[in-house]
């Protein structure tokens, strides 16, 4: 069928202007652009004074991080625009490994927003995580045969390709003989180890926390992609890249989200608009989000409103506050007047649930788990800085004489990290500040990239309740106070996800928020995303694991006493 689109205002993404000009479809396919008329279109419509784009694309997203599956993240994403993802499944591969991988494909199937694959490429990312999985180079090769999957996922382990790790490299290697790209992951990497690591053939980064680091990785060819998501909020400061010659290297991803700011403030939309209320153009936002990041990936055809384009298509009320009305995906219109139209979720393999929705082995907790036994009083502490992955490490004299060393006056915590997969008993204990809690205890099942269970807390009675919860819940994220749940998340498939909508999920979001700021935490830190990456040994610069701190720039362990 070809459909016509009149008197609107296209944005050429190639150039950057605005040209008012209609857009006749055919089936999928852009025909053209300019003077067409209703007598060539077998249906027409009239959006007078609305603009026209290209569907938006999130160039790095982890579907389990906003916790709901895939057809109900398109369910929230499409009606802001958002027609493709670039969703790395490393999350639910580090639970459920191969089988993950094919769930997270089989619940993308036939839904209204293209969902494109890159391979996990650290499972496990490191050699001190202890994971439900583990994949080799040669677990992925069958799975480059996927038509959606694009390449090899954010490679973590920069150390070991810069020191030319024989597995590591091997892993990047069969994707570039396969064509295939490889997505980077090296937080505060420069100089020559920055130039191995690009040497070895990575494609872009998102760790990116300065404007001159960003630069960096620009000068020396990378693609750079600013992220803005729940707990990683880099915008402000990687702003001054959407000015030339930067803008036309970056593009715009969440990588992790919640669902209440999916739904209460919008998803790559939102960032469009944050850079536009900065004195940014929205114009140069969606070249970043469209054909900046349809060329970042190799995407043919894709990213443009221009002649055998994929009709992937908004029509906006206003550009700069990136109304969307309409959403047409592939030719076929998904969205009308800001309400998608309804479609039928996938149907997954009863096998690939069963084992997605049985990944917690683990023996209840007593609260003596979580002493820690004290050999001097120097200690290091993870401390946190609001609004990034990365951590400080704070060598400090703690009192264990007093509630075994926490210490609420000066922000010193519990922290705990419980090996979850193969129930070997193994905790990792220390001290965390920069939470900010008085009292009670949180723990959740969503801890990157390993998920392992994780518990922060004021006292060990409330730390072993919390974390008891979540053993029983089969995963998820729970707040406790005086030895009682005062809010719960169920998160059921693989400790990470469920399958309810996502307006409920954002309800209890809320809740479990709501619970840990009345226990103390300021409302200025997202606690649950914060919490999430305190154990992730390759975001600098100290970690908690099962087995204990991790050094990440020295990818050592190192004792809790100094």
């Amino acid at each position: 069928m070809k459909r016509l689109l009149k008197n609107g205002i296209v944005i050429n993404v190639f150039t950057g202007e605005l040209e008012k000009a209609n857009v006749l479809i055919d089936d999928d396919r852009v025909l053209g652009v300019g003077d067409y008329t209703d007598s060539e279109a077998d249906v027409s419509e009239d959006v007078t004074g609305k603009y026209i784009c290209p569907g938006f694309i999130d160039g790095h997203i982890h579907i389990e991080s906003t916790m709901l599956l895939p057809a109900e993240l398109a369910r929230v994403c499409v009606p802001h625009g958002t027609t493709s993802i670039v969703a790395d499944p490393h999350e639910i591969a580090n639970v459920s490994g191969r089988l993950g991988i094919g769930f997270m494909l089989e619940a993308s199937e036939n839904i209204p927003m293209t969902v494109y694959i890159m391979l996990p490429s650290c499972v496990p990312a490191t050699k001190f995580d202890e994971t439900g999985a583990s994949l080799e180079a040669e677990d992925l090769l069958p799975l480059y045969n996927y038509p959606r999957v694009l390449g090899l996922g954010e490679m973590m382990n920069y150390p070991g390709v810069v020191a030319g790790d024989g597995k590591v490299i091997s892993k990047i290697n069969d994707a570039h003989k396969l064509g295939m790209l490889v997505n980077g992951h090296a937080p505060l990497l420069s100089g020559k180890a920055l130039d191995r690591y690009i040497a070895a053939g990575i494609n872009d980064d998102h760790e990116c926390s300065s404007a001159e680091e960003a630069k960096e990785r620009i000068r020396k060819g990378q693609w750079l992609m600013i992220r803005q998501g729940t707990a990683a909020r880099n915008l402000e400061a990687l702003l001054p890249l959407f000015e030339q010659p930067w803008a036309q290297h970056c593009l715009l991803v969440t990588d992790d989200k919640h669902p209440a700011d999916l739904i209460g403030k919008g998803h790559i939309d939102n960032i469009i608009r944050e850079a536009v209320r900065a004195g940014k153009s929205a114009v140069t936002g969606i070249q970043m989000a469209t054909i900046q990041a349809a060329h970042c990936f190799g995407l043919k055809y894709t990213g443009a409103i221009a002649p055998g384009y994929i009709a992937d298509i908004l029509v906006l009320d206003d550009l700069d506050s990136v109304k969307v009305r309409d959403v047409y995906r592939h030719g076929e219109k998904v969205v009308d007047n800001g309400r998608i139209i309804d479609f039928s979720n996938p149907v997954i393999r009863y096998d690939i649930q069963k084992t997605v929705r049985n990944s917690f082995y683990l023996d209840k907790l007593d609260k003596s788990d979580f002493v820690i036994k004290p050999q001097t009083n120097r200690c290091r502490v993870i401390k946190t800085i609001p609004g990034e992955l990365i951590t400080d490490e704070w060598i400090t004299d703690i009192n264990f004489d007093v509630n075994n060393g926490v210490d609420t006056q000066r922000d010193i915590l519990k922290l705990a990290v419980i090996e979850r997969h193969l129930n070997t008993g193994h905790i990792g204990l220390g001290f965390i500040s920069g939470i900010g809690m008085k009292k009670g205890a949180i723990a959740s099942s969503v801890s990157h990239d390993s998920h392992n269970l994780i518990v922060i807390g004021t006292n060990e009675e409330d730390m072993a309740a919390a974390a008891n919860c979540v053993r029983k819940l089969g995963g998820g994220s729970v707040v406790a106070s005086d030895n009682k749940i005062i809010a719960q998340k169920p998160l059921p498939i693989a400790g990470l996800m469920t399958d309810i909508p996502a307006a409920e999920v954002a309800e209890q979001n809320e809740n479990v928020r709501r619970a840990v700021y009345n226990l103390g935490v300021p409302k200025s830190i997202e606690p649950f995303m914060t919490m999430a990456f305190v154990s992730l040994p390759v975001i600098p610069n100290i970690k908690m694991t099962t087995k204990g701190l991790v050094d990440v720039n020295r990818q050592e362990l190192v004792s809790l006493f100094v």
